[in-house]
């Protein structure tokens, strides 16, 4: 679009609205053409109904209440105060959002968007991860996103998506998933890990080993692996997302490998592998 229909579109200054492009095409969040302005690989992410959209996740991120937890980042770390969420807002942000039917809507979209991004990646780049798998929990599966996806590139698996039960009431129905409610620190019947410190980690670790079978039963966790390595490219992504951790949870943060198999071998799993795939996350197997 040209500038000229662009500012029609949106109703707003041409003035005003030039100097914003100018700073977005800059940061190659759209290019300049000859007829006009053009998507980036970055704004086709922000595509509201785009295949591999993130821009539920972008507009979570963004949303005021969530920003506000970031200036109060600075009380945790100098005065170890309370956690940043928990101080903008009063308890922490599941409480938080599930008192209101629109904030969790809110996360629920944010996450699910991800989960579009990442599940291809790993169906694309690890399928034989799923060969002989009868059945999956997705532990904290939000409205089931994953699942879906799962379920429709290997049908014969059954899906059980489990969470909350203010989460699973609003889910969608779907072939092959079955959605169940429940809390995870007490029994099991992704991204969710990280959210957690050690000792709450093991204990879902714990949970999700003595639900499987001992025998072929696995445990499959996708998350960030930190590897401090200079010459990764989305190692970026994955320091922002401990960022993240620190503002929106009260102890979470992204694992290193050792830190990884530390928290798997104190939850009695023999051991695990981990694989990176392309969108910046990890696919680690960890067995009895």
């Amino acid at each position: 679009m040209t500038l000229s229909d662009l500012s029609s579109a949106l109703g707003c200054s041409p003035s005003a609205l030039h100097r914003i492009m100018r700073f977005l095409v800059h940061r190659k969040i759209f290019k300049e053409g000859p007829t006009g302005y053009l998507q980036t690989p970055i704004s086709r992410l922000l595509v509201k109904n785009g295949e591999k959209s993130m821009a539920d996740f972008f507009l979570f991120e963004n949303d005021p209440e969530m920003l506000a937890p970031w200036h109060s980042l600075s009380a945790r770390v100098l005065a170890n105060e309370s956690p940043a969420f928990e101080s903008a807002h009063g308890e922490d942000i599941w409480r938080y959002t599930a008192k209101d039917p629109a904030k969790s809507k809110l996360i629920n979209d944010g996450m699910a968007s991800g989960s579009r991004v990442v599940v291809p990646a790993i169906i694309e780049e690890c399928p034989d991860v799923f060969d002989g798998v009868a059945s999956v929990v997705d532990v904290g599966g939000g409205e089931g996103t994953s699942l879906r996806l799962l379920a429709k590139a290997f049908p014969w698996i059954r899906g059980i998506n489990f969470d909350l039960p203010h989460v699973v009431s609003v889910a969608p129905d779907s072939v092959g998933v079955e959605h169940v409610g429940g809390d995870m620190f007490v029994s099991v019947p992704k991204w969710v890990l990280h959210d957690w410190d050690d000792d709450e980690c093991i204990q879902i670790l714990r949970n999700c080993r003595e639900a499987i079978p001992k025998d072929k039963g696995k445990v499959i966790i996708i998350e960030a692996v930190i590897e401090e390595d200079k010459n990764d490219k989305l190692e970026y992504v994955k320091l922002m997302l401990d960022m993240v951790m620190m503002a929106h949870t009260n102890k979470g943060k992204e694992r290193t490998a050792k830190e990884w198999a530390y928290v798997l071998t104190k939850s009695g799993f023999s051991r695990h592998t981990i694989k990176p795939i392309k969108t910046g996350q990890s696919l680690i197997e960890a067995y009895p």
